[in-house]
């Protein structure tokens, strides 16, 4: 678990979704996880202001982000980015390497959209 500070507010690295808890409630918080219902869940435990994860090459049935669903019928803005983009299990990678796969209704809200890079979109939202 790391964290990086932008523009004076904490960001979350976490490689695991599991790893987050209640210090990161209404925090911004970037895991390495897939996207799928059971990492959803954990999230939703502690209500991230906003999570990111893998989007596992979406998968059968879009499983692999299913739970941004999930996340968005509950208010938490989540986003994947794509498999071929950042390493699963590296919340540094996602940072430096992801690009943006798929947003739900409240992180769409925020300002993100798909096909940018995680990195520089977190930056704009922090900034303002």
């Amino acid at each position: 678990m790391n964290t990086i500070l932008v523009a004076g507010e904490r960001v979350w690295l976490l490689d695991s979704v599991t790893e987050g808890g209640p210090e990161q409630s209404g925090a911004v918080v970037v895991t390495a996880s897939h996207g799928g219902v059971s990492a959803a869940r954990y999230a939703a435990a502690y209500r991230p202001r906003l999570v990111v994860f893998n989007d596992a090459g979406i998968g059968k049935e879009e499983a692999g982000v299913a739970g941004l669903a999930i996340l968005e019928r509950l208010g938490v803005a989540a986003l994947t980015v794509a498999a071929m983009s950042a390493r699963i299990g590296d919340a540094a990678d996602t940072w430096e390497s992801g690009v943006v796969s798929r947003v739900n209704a409240p992180a769409r809200e925020l300002g993100f959209s798909v096909g940018g890079r995680l990195r520089e979109a977190l930056e704009r939202y922090l900034v303002g």
